[in-house]
């Protein structure tokens, strides 16, 4: 058994002790949908900082918590603030959380953040459903000893976003009237922004929006065989592609602009993908 399934383990035992809920659907809340979780009927709360040998979230807006309750009847498990590579952890650490989610019991993933247009259709509020990504300049959660509890060592990566829980997600926006672009999501490790050389480089790579979280836990997941799902609220237009300069605040101010809006298709998708799992 490795270390890290064994620190695995030992946070499914903690949680245990405080909640038997076996959650379907495991969400990530991205920037500006912290409250989302403070929505729900909250069965049971865990900080990251219970858990023995465990990431902690430390970016600003970031609460760092599980939270296991219910949307309307389906019960989930809300990360309450993710982990990410840039604030000094290793990639495999980043997605413990992803991989201990799984453990409990989700069956799927459903990922949302904020990030950065290189798609000139697109416009600061635009929600993006994903349908691929690229991972660039993070290395894959995979690297090292293989987790042979936990999936194959060299899973297949053809279908990381589900194409089943993409289709609940087009009706719940098309049923509500909210407007839904798609397209591939670009990972970077950050902390700072992009150049716009690089933009223009993510451009020509395929990629419609850049961020700095995501990819990597959806590759996580894929591993455990667990469903894949994401959405992505555009906060601003990516460096080059418009002329002010960018900061975290104008990040979070968009993302809680849209929020109600985000919040609602968030819901209505979880429905609808509570019934099929």
């Amino acid at each position: 058994m490795s270390t890290m399934y064994k620190r695995l383990q030992k946070s499914v035992k903690f949680i245990r002790s405080k909640t038997d809920l076996k959650p379907k659907v495991a969400l990530v809340l991205g920037s500006g949908l912290g409250d989302y979780a403070d929505g729900i009927t909250i069965e049971s709360t865990v900080n990251y900082q219970e858990l023995e040998d465990f990431p902690v979230s430390t970016v600003p807006g970031h609460k760092g918590r599980f939270i296991f309750g219910y949307v309307h009847d389906v019960p989930v498990v809300i990360m309450q603030g993710r982990v990410h590579y840039y604030e000094g952890y290793s990639v495999s650490e980043v997605v413990m959380p992803i991989r201990l989610m799984g453990l409990l019991g989700a069956k799927c993933l459903f990922l949302t953040n904020a990030s950065g247009a290189i798609n000139r259709d697109f416009k600061p509020g635009d929600f993006m459903l994903l349908r691929d990504h690229i991972l660039l300049g993070v290395p894959s959660p995979l690297i090292g000893l293989n987790i042979d509890e936990l999936g194959v060592r060299f899973p297949d990566m053809s279908e990381v976003y589900s194409g089943e829980l993409a289709e609940h997600i087009r009706n719940a926006a098309a049923a509500m009237g909210i407007g839904l672009k798609e397209g591939t999501y670009l990972q970077v490790s950050g902390p700072n922004f992009e150049t716009p050389a690089e933009i223009r480089a993510y451009g020509v790579m395929g990629a419609d929006v850049v961020g700095m979280s995501t990819a990597c836990e959806a590759v996580a997941a894929n591993h455990m065989g667990m469903k894949v799902c994401g959405l992505s609220c555009i906060s601003n237009m990516a460096a080059g592609i418009s002329t002010s300069k960018l900061t975290h605040e104008e990040v979070q101010e968009t993302a809680s602009r849209v929020a109600p809006d985000f919040k609602r298709l968030i819901t209505a998708s979880i429905l609808r993908i509570g019934i099929s799992l």
